[in-house]
């Protein structure tokens, strides 16, 4: 039968032996009566008293069934009733009982049934496919095609983080009207974003010289505006037909593509978070004074905060996007990196 633990074995019905010790009835005499022992002085000799006593009958002798129907009355019809319907109630709760498997040092041996094989895993190599342009945009959830070209202030300021030896950054969080950010949080979150991301030690305060505080009132340094792909391009360009973020000067306004945030980049091979993480340090890295941007310089090295990394984090795909530019053709090959100071 299947066990498991504290599964007993039950013993079935037996006949009780009405010869045995203890039992409340005297024991029936071989002719079947009952009688009562009777003292005489000489117990060998017989009983010629009681024999004259007796008329002579042809009693025909009793069966065995039949004493133990005489003696145990109805019980002699409910035991065998009560041995089938144990028998019966074993017999189901054994076929109800699961499969169990048993561990090393189990004396059960029963296995379950076997699980399901899809077969082998596919196989990760950390690249995506070559043939798919190293800045274009993945796909991914829905982003909002042009907002109305204003923005709102998300309310909210912090104390100053960071040292600030040469210099304290103002900054406001906004959201371009018309832009839903119910999908990924609300305005909060991307504030939070923001302002978790400046004071990782990691960030930009890894510098002494530099310290933030965010305001929602008065005239900041500079705005980190989430803003609608369409806008991003009159206010950044679109030399390079490819969905980019940009620090604006002229309006000291930087400025985070939502498309970009809500779905990262194809050269950006982390997750989400660190692709937004790396989207306000290198934006705002352009606010506080990084102009240019840098190359991979080590190869399987982490990517500069300030390479251009929604691009691609190859110089080769890089130069392939701007010929002229500052990152040469060289073949080298970084990783991606979210931090200006990354071991900080």
């Amino acid at each position: 039968m299947r066990g498991g633990a504290g599964t007993g074995l039950h013993e079935g019905p037996y006949e009780r032996d009405p010869y045995a010790r203890g039992s409340r009835d005297p024991a029936p005499y071989g002719d079947g009566t009952r009688q009562p022992l009777r003292a005489r002085w000489d117990p060998t000799a017989p009983d010629t008293q009681r024999a004259s006593r007796r008329p002579t009958r042809n009693v025909r002798k009793q069966t065995r069934l039949g004493r133990f129907v005489s003696t145990y009355g109805w019980r002699a019809y409910a035991i065998p009733v009560l041995a089938v319907v144990t028998m019966l109630v074993v017999a189901d709760a054994v076929r109800g009982q699961p499969d169990v498997v048993a561990g090393p040092d189990a004396g059960i041996t029963q296995e379950a049934e076997p699980a399901l094989d899809p077969g082998t895993p596919p196989a990760a190599d950390g690249d995506f496919a070559a043939s798919l342009p190293s800045g274009v945009l993945p796909d991914g959830g829905p982003f909002t095609e042009r907002g109305a070209g204003t923005w709102r202030v998300v309310p909210g300021t912090t104390e100053r983080i960071g040292q600030g030896t040469e210099r304290e950054f103002t900054y406001t969080v906004e959201i371009e009207d018309g832009v839903d950010t119910s999908g990924f949080g609300g305005d909060d979150s991307v504030a939070r974003m923001v302002d978790q991301t400046l004071a990782n030690p990691k960030s930009w305060i890894g510098d002494e010289r530099f310290a933030f505080s965010r305001v929602d009132t008065g005239e900041p340094d500079f705005r980190v505006s989430l803003t609608s792909h369409l806008t991003v391009r009159d206010t950044c360009g679109y030399a390079i037909p490819l969905e980019t973020s940009c620090y604006d000067p002229d309006i000291s306004r930087v400025v985070l593509n939502e498309a970009r945030w809500v779905r990262g980049a194809v050269a950006f091979q982390g997750d989400i978070g660190s692709y937004r993480q790396y989207l306000v340090n290198h934006e705002i890295g352009h606010a506080i004074g990084y102009a240019a941007h840098q190359p991979c310089e080590t190869q399987d090295g982490l990517a500069p905060i300030m390479m251009q990394q929604s691009f691609g984090t190859a110089n080769d795909a890089i130069a392939d996007l701007d010929p002229g530019g500052v990152v040469p053709r060289d073949g080298l090959v970084c990783r991606f990196n979210p931090w200006p100071y990354p071991r900080a």
